[in-house]
């Protein structure tokens, strides 16, 4: 084929050879201004329809590549771009790209003015309006939720979102409120709220249940609710010494189906099923179990000053036992018991 315009007998496209079809095309285009919205609340931006956690002058690089255009048949295989600072809001960027056309490696140039817009996005707007879908109500089976347990759930939670959001950030905690007998933690997702009941229930060894409430109407005309998890919390909780079948136990973990027993005097570790557990007794919990001072110690035994009468008294331990100055002891019928 000819090309119409040097005459050239080529390979053609649009009856040009590749060096006339190539001179002073125009390979990409952008907008005069590109518009980017930056949330006044988190400092994420917008780009391409999505909110990004980008520092500034990144964001601008991403804003003016990504509102690129081509020519048809354009394969681009990098970008760069050079954000030049006008003023606080505006941003000149140029951007340089290689690709490939006809069969050639070709470059070309252009530039914007990136323009930042103050803006809230959804999930801050949300926030801010104290939206939630679901609370998880954290209770105990005594009469208060220990400062402890209530903190420790509560930090569970909390990470638990920060990581779920970190890939969905529409995921978030709305509010914690400390209330009668326990803590209310509001969050964004009935989904989410659902499985971390489940996960602090596994757990705790917790009962839970589930109630819903109608709120109102969505624009697609279903109904929508508001969903409460309550997680009752048993008695015992993890570390705590209690009393099962005439014995004393340091309860060593809680499992999805069963928990960990550790006898005090000769350490035997056994298992016990969910429904077996509601015949334990708190006998004392881990934060009040009292503190004796190490006199000596051997392979099975220490010797500590009785933390009340100061009495010389010898306590067995397991032989790996890490034993420190003083040592967590708990007082089981006037005899006193190294809790490991």
């Amino acid at each position: 084929m000819f090309c119409v315009k040097c005459g050239k007998e080529d390979e053609t496209y649009d009856g040009l050879c590749i060096d006339c079809f190539l001179n002073g095309k125009e390979l990409i285009v952008l907008p005069q201004h590109v518009d980017m919205e930056r949330c006044a609340s988190c400092e994420e931006f917008r780009i391409s329809g999505h909110w990004v956690k980008k520092a500034l002058r990144e964001a601008t690089e991403d804003a003016a590549v990504h509102s690129l255009s081509a020519v048809d048949g354009l394969r681009i295989l990098s970008a760069g771009a050079l954000p030049e600072e006008q003023d606080d809001r505006n941003f000149l960027v140029k951007v340089d790209i290689q690709g490939e056309l006809c069969g050639r490696v070709v470059t070309a140039t252009a530039e914007t003015t990136v323009r930042v817009k103050n803006s809230v996005c959804q999930r801050c707007s949300r926030q801010l309006g104290n939206y939630y879908e679901a609370t998880i109500q954290i209770r105990s089976g005594t009469k208060e939720l220990s400062d402890d347990v209530r903190d420790d759930t509560v930090r569970y939670v909390r990470d638990r979102i920060e990581n779920i959001s970190s890939t969905n950030r529409h995921i978030f905690l709305t509010k914690v409120e400390e209330v009668q007998g326990g803590v209310d933690m509001l969050m964004s997702s009935i989904s989410t709220a659902k499985s971390l009941a489940k996960e602090l229930s596994d757990m705790y060894g917790a009962e839970t249940k589930e109630t819903a409430k109608l709120v109102g109407i969505a624009d697609d005309g279903s109904n929508m609710y508001r969903v409460t998890y309550l997680v009752r919390l048993p008695e015992y909780h993890i570390n705590d010494v209690v009393m099962f079948e005439g014995k004393a136990y340091k309860l060593s973990g809680i499992g999805k189906g069963n928990g960990k027993l550790t006898r005090l005097g000769d350490f035997h570790l056994m298992s016990v099923r969910r429904s077996q557990m509601n015949d334990m007794k708190v006998h004392t919990p881990y934060n009040e179990l009292m503190k004796a001072t190490v006199v000596s110690r051997s392979k099975k035994e220490i010797q500590i000053l009785h933390p009340v009468n100061y009495s010389t008294i010898d306590v067995s331990i397991p032989e790996d036992a890490d034993i420190g100055d003083t040592v967590n002891v708990a007082d089981i019928d006037d005899t006193l018991f190294y809790v490991p």
